[in-house]
């Protein structure tokens, strides 16, 4: 338990001069890329042991050819491996060199709130020059990650793997252990990008819908749209060209690969920890069998392809086959570019790379418009396709029979805006404050935790979906909760505001979301806007409301709340302290979709 006497208050009370400057959270400030290092190289090293040492600063990356400035760990993007063991107590000494402040934070751990690295929140940060050690024992094995929660220093680079290893014995067996950790490159500097976004949110969306477009959408559609304001291609913020996506650091065309013999059976522990990209992973020619997400075991199942948000972690294992290789294909979730990496036989050894696919449209269903009898899914069959017994495994696209019926069908049903009032704030209850920070409500949310993702509904092979997964180990808390917390995830695309309830993230706020100690808590996000949220919650799991009994409700710290719908998690608030609480994909968190998560200790009032 953490003393009474260390509050966040007490933590950040040297920050008060910088606090009066400006009511946005000191990892939200600006600052140049200065204190270089040099060239960054791509990839990264393992370290381990009891005491890590590391480092960060900022030095010239290139990727593809395409040059610009980069903030890496221990001079590598991502940043060394850390591979530690349940069990151990763990210290890391990290050093600053950049000429503003950074931080860590430990995605997914459980720590002392003040050892979670977020500035504002847990602890004042990391000052140029210095050093903070972070000190805490190792509660809990699996796929983890790290990265900064300073200065939008994610996107530069700041990022880097984390596994640890449990005490006893794998759930799963296997020949390789491997690590695919998913990002973006881009030359430009992430406040560049920001301050872009905010003047045209569409700043960087290359896929515009015209009158004269070869997107396959009636008359009528287009004049839907048009009166909303909005475009059914708006799917992801930033993506190529101005990303290259990477795997492990290293771009589509310069050549990740694993080597394999066949037969093998391969762990891929696959990490997004990119800025903003949504992946669609696949292995033409090759099954996957899930076994944990965010860390934590699962029941296995098999599947075809998996959409991994950003921050979330998937491992999967990987019976491989006779072939020489196999490409390990990560899409974009708007279809505009890939990472790409190579299971090979022998060094060099390449598999034909399929084209990118057609990429998806947003319906009146991605609205919270008329999604229909089936409601859980909007799109048919409850939203997933475990139901299916075939899988589609060629090198190419996915086959389109029956897509267009499918098509057909859906619009069909979602043409009628008769009685929606998607800009009536009004409808609203009264906790969301309204304001121009909100320019959409949803008319119809329900619960789409068996939504595959958009782009991936109607495909004829299997796609995983959260109403698949199952914890392996049961819950160790199966208590009914006691309340249920409502909150709404709410936005303006035009003003690109993003919040919780109308409400968007201030440091000095003094109006955190408060819990109890050891209460048990229902929170039902309710998604206003028409872009999906992947929702993290700092310090703590969660099992989330898919389906399966209480004892097997799959534990999670992301959770994706689809357009236009509703996701909702079960919570044990065991962790006491401040812990951040915040949309994941980085520009809506810098925008405002941040909130503090107060959770009283024993003995304290909520």
């Amino acid at each position: 338990m953490v003393s009474g006497s260390l509050t966040r208050r007490g933590l950040l009370g040297g920050m008060a001069a910088g606090a009066s400057l400006s009511a946005l959270p000191v990892w939200a400030h600006g600052g140049n890329l200065k204190g270089h290092s040099g060239a960054i190289r791509a990839g990264f090293d393992e370290v381990s042991g009891a005491v890590i040492d590391l480092a960060v600063a900022a030095g010239r990356r290139v990727v593809e050819g395409r040059r610009g400035h980069g903030v890496a760990v221990n001079g590598s993007v991502p940043g060394p491996l850390i591979r530690l063991k349940e069990g151990q107590n763990i210290r890391f000494n990290v050093a600053n060199h950049l000429a503003q402040d950074t931080s860590i934070h430990w995605h997914g751990l459980l720590v002392p709130f003040h050892m979670d690295g977020v500035p504002g929140v847990s602890f004042p940060g990391i000052r140029p020059g210095e050093t903070f050690t972070y000190d805490f024992p190792v509660r809990q094995s699996g796929t983890y990650w790290y990265h900064s929660h300073s200065g939008l220093q994610e996107q530069s680079g700041h990022y880097g793997p984390l596994i640890i290893d449990p005490v006893g014995a794998e759930p799963a067996e296997y020949d390789r252990d491997y690590i695919l950790l998913l990002s973006e490159f881009t030359r430009h500097h992430p406040h560049f990008i920001m301050d872009r976004l905010r003047k045209q949110e569409g700043y960087f969306n290359r896929q515009q819908n015209s009158w004269t477009d070869k997107y396959p959408m009636s008359r009528d559609e287009r004049r839907m749209w048009g009166e909303m304001r909005m475009m059914p291609t708006d799917i992801a913020d930033v993506s190529a060209p101005t990303y290259t996506y990477l795997a492990n650091g290293r771009g589509p065309g310069e050549g990740m690969e694993y080597l394999f013999r066949p037969g093998e059976r391969i762990r891929l522990r696959i990490i997004n920890g990119s800025a903003m990209t949504f992946f669609n992973v696949r292995i033409p020619g090759l099954a996957m069998t899930v076994i944990a997400a965010d860390g934590q075991n699962v029941r296995p199942v098999e599947v075809d392809e998996l959409q991994i948000a950003t921050a979330e972690t998937y491992d999967v294992i990987i019976e491989t086959g006779s072939a020489a290789a196999y490409a390990i294909v990560a899409e974009s979730m708007d279809r505009s570019g890939m990472a790409l990496a190579m299971l090979a036989s022998a060094p060099g050894m390449r598999a034909e790379v399929p084209p990118l696919r057609d990429p998806p449209l947003l319906t009146m269903a991605d609205m919270g418009m008329n999604h229909g009898a089936e409601g859980h899914g909007g799109h048919g069959s409850h939203g997933g396709h475990d139901h299916h017994p075939h899988s589609h495994s060629g090198p190419g696209p996915a086959p389109s029979e029956g897509r267009a019926a499918r098509r057909k069908v859906d619009r069909s049903r979602d043409q009628s805006m008769h009685g929606m009032k998607m800009r009536d704030t009004a409808l609203l209850p009264p906790e969301v404050k309204l304001g121009p920070g909100i320019d959409m409500v949803s008319m119809q949310p329900v619960d789409k935790t068996g939504d595959p993702g958009l782009g991936l509904r109607d495909l004829p092979h299997r796609v995983l979906n959260y109403r698949m997964l199952a914890a392996l180990e049961p819950n160790t808390d199966t208590r009914p909760p006691s309340r249920l917390l409502e909150l709404h995830l709410t936005g303006s695309m035009e003003r690109y505001m993003w919040s919780f309830n109308g409400q968007m993230f201030s440091a000095v706020s003094d109006d955190p979301i408060r819990f109890a100690w050891n209460e048990r808590v229902r929170v039902k996000l309710i998604n206003n806007t028409m872009m999906a949220h992947p929702i993290h919650l700092h310090g703590m799991f969660f099992e989330v409301v898919n389906g399966q009994s209480p004892a097997h409700q799959p534990r999670k710290n992301v959770l994706v709340v689809q357009p236009g719908a509703s996701a909702s998690f079960d919570l044990t608030a065991n962790e006491p302290g401040d812990w951040a609480f915040h949309c994941h994909l980085l520009y809506h968190m810098h925008g405002g979709m941040m909130q503090i998560v107060t959770v009283a200790g024993p003995g304290e009032s909520a």
